[in-house]
């Protein structure tokens, strides 16, 4: 009995991990898409026990960085660098995988409301890409979501976090 539990949550597991490293299909919203640097911020209301205030789209151009789980690998290096007019460039680095560098680009988007929790999307230059959505945590922080644009259930970092300026001084 006890193997079997051990199979059924490896089975699990790696069930999760994989879709997670899948490419994300735009899932269908009816919300409306604002190009990013057009955005404006506003108060939100409760939601849960936290309070979600709106992002400050226009401090969204940066780099942000990390590691996100991989099915077939120990993770994947992300480095996601928004660029004020809107653009975008990702570049992804599959751990110990020989050819396992990737690149994209094109254009970012804000889009959601406050309240529901407001999303980042990523549009590809390519269109045989799929967008890549991530929920908008802060300004420093961006998570990935599913391929149906929802939050994923699990206890492994999905987030990116803002890279220091080059110009900031480092803490010693």
């Amino acid at each position: 009995m006890r193997r079997f539990s051990l199979v059924l949550i490896g089975t699990t597991a790696a069930t999760l991990l994989l879709a997670a490293c899948q490419k994300q299909p735009e899932p269908a919203t009816d919300a409306a898409t604002a190009p990013a640097p057009a955005a404006t911020a506003e108060p939100a209301p409760a939601a849960d026990t936290a309070t979600i205030a709106a992002i400050d789209t226009k401090a969204l151009p940066g780099e942000f960085s990390g590691t996100l789980p991989c099915a077939s690998c120990p993770g994947i290096d992300t480095r996601l660098q928004l660029a004020p007019d809107g653009t975008f460039k990702l570049d992804e680095r599959y751990q110990d995988q020989a050819d396992g560098d990737f690149s994209l680009s094109g254009t970012w988007t804000v889009e959601g409301e406050p309240a529901e929790g407001e999303r980042l999307r990523l549009d590809p230059d390519s269109k045989s890409d799929d967008d890549r959505v991530y929920r908008l945590v802060s300004v420093d922080e961006l998570r990935l979501l599913d391929t149906e644009g929802k939050d994923i259930e699990s206890a492994l970092d999905y987030g990116l976090r803002r890279a220091p300026a080059a110009d900031a001084p480092v803490a010693e």
